[in-house]
């Protein structure tokens, strides 16, 4: 049984898609533009930050620490000049390791223990302290990319004045539908995973 992993699956699949979102509405010389002297992190710091966290705690997820000795933490904050082709690597990289680990799971690992910096969690614990991590740095991919477009932005939610329309046609609010949705509005191409959501 599945249930309660689907819905966990589910919720990153929909903030990989608005991450997804917020990349793909920005320019190529924007990627890397913040001063993470002063806290400004870059989409590029971001991105390294979300794809290096994701690739270590979900590598050998049940069966090693989530804090992999071959991360860098501390480099993933530092200023960078990169290519957007960069850029999705280290994010779709993160993300293919975090659907890997999931894809095999049942509700009946979720009791299991994994450990994180030498801390045990079950892993349900694990896994919804990875979502809000990963919902965290999503938000301020998407808050930085909004900056940059202004006018331009492409909404990923329920735009000012359609409320209502969304009222009647509440189906766009499963994740998976969601995400489907994410990719329409930026004329990206739709994820397999979405698919299954």
């Amino acid at each position: 049984m599945t249930t309660i992993l689907s819905s966990i699956a589910g919720e990153f699949l929909r903030y990989k898609a608005l991450g997804d979102a917020a990349l793909a509405q920005l320019r190529d010389e924007e990627l890397g533009v913040g001063d993470a002297t002063d806290g400004l992190n870059s989409a590029a710091v971001l991105v390294w930050h979300i794809g290096g966290n994701l690739r270590s705690r979900f590598t050998d997820f049940l069966t090693s620490d989530g804090e992999k000795p071959w991360r860098k933490r501390d480099e993933e904050f530092t200023a960078r000049t990169v290519t957007r082709q960069d850029v999705m690597d280290k994010w779709n990289g993160g993300w293919d390791a975090l659907f890997t680990a999931l894809e095999p799971l049942t509700d009946d690992h979720l009791q299991q223990t994994v450990t994180i910096r030498g801390q045990s969690f079950a892993v349900h614990d694990a896994l919804h302290r990875s979502l809000a991590h990963i919902c965290y740095h999503v938000g301020q991919l998407v808050f930085l990319a909004k900056g940059f477009r202004r006018q331009e932005w492409k909404n990923l939610s329920i735009p000012l004045g359609k409320s209502e329309e969304a009222n009647r046609n509440p189906g766009h609010q499963d994740p998976g539908s969601h995400a489907k949705l994410i990719a329409a509005a930026t004329g990206q191409a739709e994820s397999k995973r979405a698919n299954r959501a």
